[in-house]
């Protein structure tokens, strides 16, 4: 993402602070009824990997945020990748970590999943995992309310995801596991409030359209059914 963010929280707090132009002072900083984050950017867990599909799947994921509940139909078709979530939400691997990535530009998703922030994170001793239910329609390849793994390659995957809130067009490379059943409105709302970069050489924070949500958010627990 172009910054380290292992200060995730005080980033997002200094960005309020620096000075922006007059056309950007006049968005938003915040998404209303969202509460003030309490949890820290931490290490990931080191957890036993499922080696098998578990023989009943969730059928739900419910993510409670500090700006509202995301509900997900979990998918049967992408078995491995459900069980593998749902065996992190049962431990409360996500509970307390932040959605570190927003692109409001081009494509459009949040992206959560990696307890350090930095957007490199995932469970400790867990090897990348085999991909499953890749998109077969050749334009609109992750229609909003997509919900699908984050990767660094083929058979990559750990626990980082993405949450697609408008039409968005990407090599069908990632697994789709889920489809928002309540929650895009918000999603919608964090979009207009818009994501930042801090610049590197001058310790300014600038709106960017692939960065670190204005608006922090934070994963207050994930439980599945």
């Amino acid at each position: 993402m172009g910054v380290t963010v292992k200060k995730f929280i005080s980033l997002a707090l200094v960005f309020f602070m620096l000075p922006i132009s007059a056309s950007a002072a006049e968005r938003p900083t915040s998404v209303k009824g969202c509460a003030k984050p309490t949890s820290k950017a931490h290490v990931p867990a080191t957890l036993k990997q499922p080696t098998s599909v578990d023989k009943k799947l969730a059928k739900t994921m419910t993510i409670t945020t500090n700006c509202g509940v995301i509900t997900i139909a979990l998918d049967p078709a992408a078995p491995q990748t459900v069980t593998n979530l749902a065996t992190l939400a049962r431990s409360k691997y996500f509970d307390g970590s932040f959605c570190h990535r927003l692109t409001t530009e081009g494509i459009y998703v949040l992206q959560c999943g990696d307890p350090s922030a930095q957007g490199n994170g995932s469970p400790g001793s867990w090897k990348g995992y085999k991909d499953e239910n890749l998109p077969t329609k050749k334009i609109l390849t992750y229609p909003a309310g997509t919900v699908a793994m984050a990767n660094s390659g083929p058979n990559t995957n750990g626990s980082q995801f993405f949450l697609v809130y408008k039409d968005t067009t990407l090599p069908p490379s990632y697994t789709i596991w889920g489809k928002i059943k309540t929650g895009l409105p918000l999603l919608l709302r964090i979009e207009k409030v818009g994501a930042y970069q801090v610049d590197q050489s001058t310790g300014n924070a600038y709106y960017a359209g692939d960065g670190i949500p204005v608006q922090p958010i934070e994963i207050k627990s994930v439980t599945v059914r």
